[in-house]
């Protein structure tokens, strides 16, 4: 059942100009951070850096746009009543939408390709990093979709859900920035202050482009994603109640 929602999920994408749009525009606006904003050129340095370092900032606007319209959509049209009328459990509903969207991202992430060739062409990089870095970013990616897909369940308006999980999003971004964690100094224990650092995709991001593929930092990122589609289940399943 599993396969048939994937495959469903994929030719609802390839069905519209949706997947054309979002590859179209991740891929520009890669290209526009790296070789623009990014000082790819200038720094001199046969690395991804200036690649790697917007995608936080990139998934915090693109994925949840993607996100929106996984269950609101369902739920506006009426569709989501006769989805729940089939025979497919609906972990394997949740699971489904979600991986098929993962695997979209992650197509579009491979076609990024140019740029890791030209910093081939140009220098002799360290590829481990930079592989270790691609995978980082999936994972990251990930855990911004799991947020978007649980707060498209909360409602059938694709625009709410959108904002709320840019709002969401960033705050698992910015957690562990000193601002964040400068509010708890003085009067929060060390392990709360750690705890809310820990929450950051950025902490654990970096860790991973760094080139060091720790077990934490991918767990951290399979806990998110978990925590959040079981939250989209239970979701979906007081909606069903109502």
């Amino acid at each position: 059942m599993l396969n048939v929602v994937i495959k469903r999920e994929i030719a609802s994408y390839l069905a519209t100009p949706l997947a054309f749009i979002f590859t179209v525009i991740f891929l520009v606006l890669n290209g526009v951070f790296t070789f623009y904003l990014g000082n790819f050129y200038e720094r001199g340095q046969a690395d991804l850096f200036s690649f790697f370092s917007f995608h936080p900032w990139l998934y915090l606007f693109l994925v949840p746009a993607l996100a929106m319209r996984l269950w609101s959509e369902e739920r506006k049209t009426g569709t989501i009543e006769l989805i729940m009328t089939l025979p497919i459990p609906t972990r394997d509903l949740i699971v489904g939408k979600f991986l098929a969207s993962w695997l979209f991202i992650g197509v579009a992430l491979m076609l990024t390709f140019p740029i890791w060739i030209t910093v081939n062409y140009l220098g002799q990089p360290d590829n481990g990093v930079i592989l270790a870095s691609y995978l980082g970013s999936w994972f990251m990616a990930g855990g911004f979709l799991a947020i978007g897909c649980c707060l498209s369940a909360t409602t059938n308006n694709q625009v709410i859900a959108f904002i709320l999980s840019v709002v969401v999003c960033f705050v698992f971004i910015v957690s562990g920035f000193p601002m964040v964690l400068d509010a708890f100094q003085g009067w929060a224990p060390a392990w709360l202050i750690d705890a809310v650092s820990s929450l950051s995709f950025l902490t654990h991001f970096n860790a991973i482009s760094r080139g060091v593929l720790d077990i934490r930092d991918v767990l951290y990122f399979a806990l998110v994603i978990s925590v959040w589609l079981v939250a989209t289940a239970i979701v979906i399943d007081m909606k069903k109640a109502e």
